[in-house]
C-alpha cells in the first residue's frame, strides 16, 4: 500500500473526523474599524484652504507694495511670491515643502477619499485627478511665505506650519490604527511628513528671530553679491600642491584602490561647492521615496505571510496528499516543516527588501558624488567627459521640460526600481535557500546537485579546455624579448584554435547566458539612477532617463555658473563704486566743469567714444550672442538670429540688406579710425 493510500485510510478512519473538522482552524485576526479623529479632516481642509487663500492674497499685496516702493510697476500681484526656486531663497524651506507634498501624494492611491471634503465614491478616479492639483495648491503658501524675506511672511509661515503640524499630530494621536494595508501603515507613512512640518515650524520662527539684517534685499542682485562665488573662483585659481600619488611612479596598492573605490560612494560636503536647489530637493525626495516604498513593500506582504504561517495546522497534510506530496508520516512534523519553510520565505522577502533599500541608498550616494563631478566638469568646459560628444550648453524647450520634471522622474524611477529589485532579489534568494542552502544543511532533496553531478564530464571538459588555453597562452604562445611581447609558435596556435573550436562554441553559450544575467542585474540595480545610461555610450540618447538628466544639467550650468556670477557680481560692484564716485565728484566740481572750454572736452569725448567703439567691436567678435543688442540689428525679426548670430538666410534679412548694413558698418569703422588718428 502506498503512502498516499495510508494517508487516505487514516483520513477516513480518524475517530474524531467529520466535515466540520475538515475546515481549517481560523487564526484570530484583529479587525481595525474605521477611525474618525476628533479633528475632522473634512472641516480641517475647508478651513485650511480658506486660510491659505487669505495668506496668498496678503503675500501678493505685500509683494506688490514692495515692488511699487522700489519703482517697479506692472508686476502681477498673484504671481509675485513665486520665485521659491531662485538661488536667493532658503533651501531648507523648499526641500521640506516638497517632502511634505510627496508624502501626501504617495498615499492617494489607497486613500478612501482623495479629496477629504468630498465623499463621492462613484467618481473616485476623477476626484483623484483633481487632488493631484489640489495638494500642491494647498501647500504652496508654505513656500511663498519665505520668498518675500519679510517679517510678515515669516509670521504667516509660522502660523501655517504650526497649524499643519499640530492638526496632523492630533489626527495621528487620535487614530494611530487604520484598516488600510496594515494597522500602523498610516502612522508610519506620515513620519517623514511630520518631520518636514516640524522643520518648517522651527525654521520660520528662527528666521523671524534672526532678524532682517541679512535678508532685507529681495531683488535678483542679491545672489550676485554672495561671497560663495568669489570663494569658488579663488579655490579654482589657487595653486595646488602636487599630490604624492601623482609624483610617485609606483602603482597604487590593493588597499589604496579599495579605499578609493569606497570613497567614491561616500559623499562628503565641500565648502567651496554647493548643489543647486533643484538637486538638493531631488536628493531629499529620493530618500523619502526609498522610505515610503520600503514601507509599502513590508506592510503589504509580511503581515499576510505571518497570518498564513500562524494558520498552518495538521489539516494541511491532507491537502498535500492530494498532490502526492508527502513530507512526513507524522502530521505534527509536517506542520513544523511547513511553518519552518514559511518562516524561510518571510526571511527571504525581508532580506530582499532590505538589500533593495541598501542598494538604492548606495546608488543615491554615488549619484550625489557624480552630480558634483559632472557639474564641476561642465563649469570648467569639460563637455566631452560628461556627454561624450560636442553639445551646446544653452537653454532649449526640451531641456526646460526635463528640468521641470527631473525631481518627479527621479522619485518615480526609484519607486519602480525598488519594486523590481525586491522581486528579483526575492526570487534569487528563494532559489539559493531552497535549492542550495537547505538541502546542504539537512542533507536531503539534493536535486540540483544531482543534476550537476550527472553532468560532471561536460563541466570537466569545459574547465580543462579553458585551462589549456590560458596555460598555453601564458607559456607557449607569447615570448618576451627586450622588454616587448610578441607571438610565438604561430603554427601550434592556429592548430589549437581549430581543434578547440567546437568546445569554445559551448563555452560561448555559457558566456552568453552569464552576460545576460550580468546585464540584467546591472540594469535592475541601476534602474533608479538617472545620471548614468543603461545603454551603450553611442546610443545613450535613446535612454529617456539619462536624456532628461543631460538636459537638466544644461539648464543648471547655463543659469547658475559660479564663475559667471562672480564676474557679474564684480562688475556690478565696480559700477556701483564708479557711480558713487561720479556723484561725489559732480557735487564738488559741478561749477568748475561749466567754465571749462568746450574744445578740449570735445576732443576728449571723441577719443573716449572711439575707444569705446573699438572695445565694443572686440566684445562683439568674442561674444556673437550680443549682436542683437546693436541698433541697426534691432530692425531684424527674431527669425533672423540663431543663438545670437545673424542668420542671413532668414526671411527678415535679404542679401541686399546685408550688403547695405555691411557698407554702413565699414563707414562707421572708417569714421572711428579717423577719430582715433585725430
Amino acid at each position: 500500500m502506498s503512502a498516499t493510500e495510508d494517508l487516505a485510510k487514516d483520513y477516513y478512519d480518524y475517530p474524531d473526523w467529520n466535515m466540520e473538522n475538515a475546515v481549517p482552524t481560523k487564526v484570530p485576526v484583529e479587525v481595525i474599524p474605521p477611525c474618525d479623529p476628533t479633528a475632522d479632516d473634512r472641516l480641517y481642509h475647508i478651513c485650511i484652504s480658506a486660510i491659505s487663500l487669505v495668506v496668498m492674497l496678503i503675500l501678493a499685496f505685500l509683494a506688490r507694495r514692495m515692488k511699487l516702493a522700489n519703482g517697479r510697476k506692472g508686476v502681477p500681484g498673484l504671481l509675485s511670491p513665486v520665485n521659491f526656486l531662485d538661488h536667493t531663497q532658503h533651501k531648507g524651506l523648499a526641500v521640506a515643502v516638497f517632502g511634505v507634498l510627496f508624502c501626501k501624494l504617495f498615499g492617494l492611491v489607497i486613500a478612501p477619499n482623495p479629496l477629504p471634503f468630498i465623499t463621492d465614491q462613484g467618481n473616485k478616479q476623477n476626484w483623484m485627478i483633481v487632488s493631484l492639483f489640489y495638494y500642491p495648491v494647498l501647500y504652496f503658501p508654505l513656500l511663498a511665505c519665505g520668498t518675500l524675506h519679510n517679517a510678515v511672511g515669516y509670521v504667516l509661515g509660522s502660523l501655517l506650519s504650526w497649524t499643519h503640524f499640530g492638526v496632523l499630530v492630533w489626527q495621528k494621536a487620535d487614530c494611530p490604527k487604520t484598516p488600510q494595508i496594515y494597522k500602523y501603515y498610516s502612522l508610519l507613512t506620515s513620519l517623514p511628513q511630520v518631520c518636514c512640518l516640524a522643520f518648517l515650524s522651527f525654521q520660520y520662527p528662527l528666521l523671524l528671530f534672526k532678524g532682517l539684517k541679512e535678508t532685507e534685499k529681495t531683488d535678483a542682485n542679491e545672489d550676485l553679491t554672495s561671497s560663495y562665488y568669489q570663494h569658488y573662483v579663488k579655490n579654482i585659481l589657487k595653486k595646488k600642491k602636487p599630490s604624492k600619488t601623482s609624483t610617485s611612479a609606483e602603482k597604487p596598492t590593493l588597499v589604496e584602490r579599495i579605499t578609493d573605490a569606497v570613497k567614491s560612494y561616500i559623499y562628503t560636503p565641500e565648502e567651496v561647492f554647493r548643489f543647486p536647489l533643484k538637486l538638493a530637493i531631488s536628493g531629499v525626495v529620493s530618500f523619502t521615496a526609498v522610505y515610503q516604498m520600503a514601507l509599502v513593500l513590508v506592510a503589504s506582504v509580511v503581515p499576510t505571510l505571518q497570518i498564513v504561517r500562524r494558520g498552518i495546522d495538521e489539516d494541511i497534510t491532507f491537502l498535500l496528499a492530494g498532490f502526492n506530496i508527502v513530507l512526513s508520516e507524522d502530521r505534527a512534523e509536517v506542520v513544523q516543516i511547513l511553518v519552518y519553510y514559511m518562516w524561510c520565505v518571510e526571511v527571504c522577502y525581508l532580506s530582499a527588501m532590505t538589500l533593495s533599500c541598501l542598494v538604492n541608498l548606495v546608488m543615491l550616494m554615488r549619484s550625489m558624488v557624480l552630480h558634483r563631478s559632472n557639474l564641476k566638469g561642465l563649469y570648467r568646459g569639460d563637455i566631452y567627459n560628461v556627454y561624450n560628444c560636442q553639445r551646446n550648453i544653452r537653454p532649449s524647450r526640451p531641456a526646460l521640460v526635463c528640468w521641470m520634471g527631473f525631481t518627479s522622474f527621479q522619485a518615480a524611477h526609484i519607486c519602480l526600481g525598488m519594486l523590481i529589485q525586491t522581486m528579483v532579489f526575492f526570487l534569487c534568494l528563494l532559489i539559493a535557500v531552497f535549492l542550495i542552502i537547505l538541502p546542504i544543511f539537512h542533507g536531503q532533496n539534493l536535486m540540483l546537485f544531482k543534476v550537476l553531478g550527472n553532468m560532471w564530464p561536460f563541466w570537466l571538459m569545459l574547465f580543462l579546455a579553458a585551462v589549456v588555453q590560458h596555460v598555453t597562452a601564458r607559456f607557449c604562445f607569447i615570448k618576451k624579448s627586450s622588454g616587448t611581447r610578441d607571438l610565438h609558435n604561430r603554427g601550434s596556435l592556429f592548430l589549437l584554435t581549430y581543434l578547440l573550436f567546437p568546445v569554445n562554441v559551448l563555452i560561448g553559450v555559457l558566456l552568453g547566458a552569464w552576460r545576460l544575467v550580468i546585464t540584467a542585474l546591472f540594469n535592475i540595480v541601476h534602474l533608479g539612477r538617472m545620471d548614468i545610461s543603461l545603454l551603450n555610450r553611442n546610443v545613450e540618447a535613446f535612454d529617456p532617463a539619462y536624456r532628461c538628466y543631460a538636459h537638466y544639467l544644461k539648464i543648471e550650468v547655463s543659469q547658475s555658473h559660479p564663475v559667471m556670477k562672480a564676474f557679474c557680481g564684480m562688475i556690478m560692484q565696480c559700477a556701483g563704486q564708479d557711480r558713487d564716485e561720479k556723484k561725489a565728484r559732480d557735487a564738488e566740481e559741478g561749477i568748475q566743469l561749466v567754465n571749462q572750454e568746450e574744445k578740449p572736452q570735445h576732443k576728449v569725448s571723441i577719443s573716449k567714444r572711439a575707444r569705446c567703439q573699438w572695445q565694443l567691436l572686440y566684445t562683439l567678435v568674442n561674444n556673437p550672442s550680443l549682436v542683437g543688442s546693436r541698433k541697426h540689428f534691432q530692425r531684424q525679426s527674431s527669425e533672423g538670429f540663431f543663438n545670437g548670430t545673424l542668420n542671413w538666410d532668414a526671411k527678415g534679412g535679404s542679401k541686399k540688406e546685408a550688403e547695405k548694413e555691411t557698407e554702413e558698418g565699414n563707414k562707421e569703422a572708417e569714421k572711428e579710425t579717423e577719430a582715433v588718428a585725430y
